[in-house]
């Protein structure tokens, strides 16, 4: 239960706390962006409130079998984890910065929710996923 505990954090990050820092000043009504930057933050807003309502499926979704909570479990964790290992690596690319100069930048404070997120994913998924030999569901 505490891994589909993890795994439902996770999920309410994804369809609260990512849509709710990107729709504001610092992104969507930044005078600074331009459409097109604009687009990708509206795209990035709708890919995060998707895996989140699929996170959520998969966590809580009835298994007949171990196999299949075994492969509930794996999806959950997919779609719970790639939104936030995908924002960690996006300070890679060059140019890039977590915030920008007119908000505090540059600096990277998004990185511990980030991995925090990523982790209540993985973790969850791997605490609740039935072992080779358990009967119980």
């Amino acid at each position: 239960m505490l891994g589909r505990i993890l795994l439902t954090i996770d999920g309410i990050l994804l369809l609260v706390g990512a849509p709710i820092a990107d729709y504001g000043p610092t992104h969507m009504f930044n005078p600074n962006w331009p459409p097109h930057a604009k687009f990708h933050n509206g795209q990035t807003i709708t890919l995060s409130l998707l895996l989140g309502v699929a996170t959520m499926f998969y966590t809580w979704r009835g298994a007949t079998s171990p196999q299949l909570k075994r492969e509930f479990m794996g999806a959950a964790a997919f779609t719970g984890s790639i939104y936030w290992l995908a924002g960690l690596c996006a300070i890679l690319y060059p140019g890039t910065m977590g915030l920008d100069p007119e908000f505090g930048g540059p600096g990277f404070p998004q990185a511990p929710l980030f991995g925090f997120a990523a982790g209540c994913a993985l973790l969850g998924s791997w605490l609740d996923r039935p072992g080779g030999k358990e009967k119980g569901v």
